[in-house]
């Protein structure tokens, strides 16, 4: 009986193992909102980290996290760095592209609750006196993240918190 249990045990862990190999080797979540505020409103509310805080979900995740910014927190070159719980995590941010008013691009890298590094762009796509934000993220998957993509929907989980994200950034612009 215990040799069943092993074996059945055995093979669930080689499916697993052998699913997560099939998953692509990056991914990406995307999610879009239609703001009415020109996009130079909304650029700036995004080119500032220390904006941020106004409308980031994970600000109102752990509103004590520990926040640093670097020697600039405006246009290429800004830096900012967090410290909180594990909601959130411990990770830093970069602004490599500012492009005013269409996008940003930042290199987003965490330390906790796993190292990873990845790349954030948001477009914004004005349409008369609105504008579409578009905010993304991308990276590479390695085998572990493949593995835990097996039992978590990346898309799913980040893309919630996008789109609480994006309601309020249009919240906050559309004062």
């Amino acid at each position: 009986m215990i040799k069943i249990i092993l074996l059945t045990v055995a093979l669930l862990i080689a499916g697993v193992l052998v699913f997560a190999a099939t998953k692509p080797d990056n991914f990406r979540v995307e999610r879009s909102i239609v703001i009415q505020a020109p996009a130079e409103k909304v650029f700036v509310l995004i080119n500032d980290f220390k904006q941020w805080e106004t409308w980031s979900p994970w600000d109102k995740k752990d509103p004590s996290m520990k926040r640093s910014f670097g020697a600039s927190t405006t246009g290429k070159g800004a830096s900012y760095a967090w410290e909180g719980n594990s909601d959130v995590g411990q990770g830093s941010m970069e602004i490599f592209e500012a492009i005013a008013p269409t996008r940003i691009r930042l290199k987003l890298d965490f330390v906790q609750p796993f190292e990873a590094h990845n790349v954030v762009t948001f477009t914004l796509t004005p349409r008369g006196d609105s504008t579409t934000v578009s905010w993304a993220m991308e990276g590479p998957a390695s085998y572990f993240t493949k593995i835990i993509h097996v039992f978590i929907n990346m898309d799913s989980m980040v893309g919630k918190d996008f789109e609480t994200g994006l309601a309020s950034l249009k919240s906050l612009a559309e004062k």
